[in-house]
C-alpha cells in the first residue's frame, strides 16, 4: 500500500500527535497519502514496517519512522522550503528546547484528560492545570506573530493541534489570555492548518 515509491503517513485522525505531523505535510506541501487508523485495530501494513505499530508513522520508500518529532525533523531536513527550525544553531536548539516543552507540560496534560483509564478527579485537575499553564504563557503572543518567532516553527505545529482541541478537551480559556485566541485564530484560518484537519478534528470544533 505505502510502498510503491509513495509517501504514506500512518495517522489516527482524534490524535494530536498525528495531527502535529499532518501539519507539517500540509506547510510543507508534501503529498503524502494519509492513511487513517483505528489504534485498536493495527492494519498489518503498519506493524510491518514499525515494530510498536504505533502512530504516527510515517514511510518514505525503504524508509519507516514512528515517533512524532523524529518525523518533523526528517521532514524539515528532507524539505526544507519553508524552513520550520532557525537557520542558526542556538536558535534552532532553544525551538528544539520549546518542543520538548510543550511535550512535557502540554501534551502529558492533554493526554492525561484523552486516557479512559485516568480516574475522572484526575482530569479534572489536567483541564485545570492546562487552562492555568496556558492562560499564563498567553502574554508572549502579544508581541509577534507565532510561538516566540515571526515565522512559523515546529512549535506552532505541535502547539496548533493542541490549541484546536481545546473544547473537546472541555477547556475554555478566558479573556484575560486575548493575545493566545488571538493567535488560534489567526493561525486555524491558514490554508495549510485546513487542509491538516481529518473530518474528526473538523467536527471538534
Amino acid at each position: 500500500m505505502a510502498m510503491n515509491n509513495k509517501l504514506a503517513c500512518y495517522s489516527d485522525p482524534a490524535d494530536h500527535y498525528s495531527h502535529r505531523v499532518r501539519l507539517v505535510l500540509a506547510e510543507k506541501g508534501v503529498d503524502a497519502q494519509i492513511i487513517d487508523v483505528d489504534p485498536q485495530r493495527c492494519p498489518p501494513q503498519l506493524a510491518e514496517v514499525n515494530p510498536y505499530a504505533s502512530v504516527p508513522t510515517f514511510v518514505d520508500r525503504d524508509l519507516a519512522l514512528y515517533e512524532s518529532t523524529v518525523i518533523m525533523e526528517y521532514l524539515e531536513e528532507r524539505y526544507p522550503h519553508p524552513a520550520l527550525l532557525p537557520v542558526y544553531p542556538v536558535a534552532r536548539a532553544n525551538t528544539r528546547l520549546l518542543v520538548h516543552r510543550i511535550q512535557r507540560d502540554w501534551c502529558r496534560l492533554v493526554d492525561q484528560i484523552g486516557e479512559r483509564r485516568v480516574a475522572e478527579a484526575a482530569k479534572v485537575q489536567a483541564r485545570k492545570e492546562l487552562r492555568e499553564s496556558l492562560t499564563g504563557v498567553s502574554p508572549v503572543f502579544a508581541d509577534k506573530p507565532y510561538f516566540l518567532s515571526e515565522e512559523l516553527s515546529l512549535v506552532d505545529c505541535c502547539l496548533l493541534p493542541i490549541l484546536w482541541r481545546l473544547p473537546s478537551l472541555g477547556i475554555e480559556l478566558p479573556r484575560a489570555a486575548k493575545p493566545l485566541l488571538d493567535y488560534m485564530e489567526r493561525n486555524f484560518v491558514r490554508e495549510a492548518f485546513q487542509v491538516s484537519l481529518s473530518d474528526v478534528e473538523r467536527r471538534m470544533r
